[in-house]
């Protein structure tokens, strides 16, 4: 039997063992979140590129792959769209994802994220409607710019019906 992770609502204090979460500032004003962009390689380039993408087909998700950018901060900037879903874990002592220590979260509307250096997780997943994101990353064009990584299959569940908070 396959086990199902339940998602829960992203929070800064929840998702911080793995990044930032992004959200616009309340008033008028500029927010920094500029201190968990990381880049280990001195030959690497910044990279911006956006991705439209349409809901998940099928929940609960079924997770097989995982990937990370070890030399890299990856960060999702919602440019339009609704909730995603976020799955994430850390590094085993052999370096392969640690999901029995996977976490899964949803979003809502606006909330971005910046995941660290080296951070297992799973490809953008759209919960509710068509979206498109900014994603900024450093690459050098090598294989070291990601790996992915199959794993034992694990579900992930999230309510589609839930209000935004």
């Amino acid at each position: 039997m396959t086990a199902t992770l339940k998602a829960q609502p992203l929070t800064a204090s929840a998702f911080a063992p793995f990044g930032d979460v992004l959200v616009a500032p309340a008033q008028p004003g500029r927010t920094y979140f500029d201190g968990l962009l990381e880049n280990a390689r001195t030959d690497a380039r910044p990279s911006i590129s956006i991705v439209n993408a349409v809901p998940a087909a099928h929940l609960p998700l079924k997770v097989t792959l995982l990937e990370r950018h070890e030399f890299s901060s990856q960060s999702f900037v919602p440019m339009h769209g609704g909730r995603w879903l976020v799955i994430v874990c850390p590094s085993a002592a052999n370096g392969d994802p640690d999901i029995a220590q996977a976490k899964a979260f949803f979003t809502q509307p606006g909330q971005g994220l910046t995941y660290r250096c080296n951070v297992w997780h799973h490809g953008l997943i759209v919960l509710d409607e068509p979206a498109i994101y900014a994603i900024f990353m450093w690459r050098d064009g090598t294989e070291t710019d990601e790996e992915f990584r199959q794993v034992t299959p694990f579900n992930v569940d999230v309510k589609v019906d839930v209000s935004p908070i």
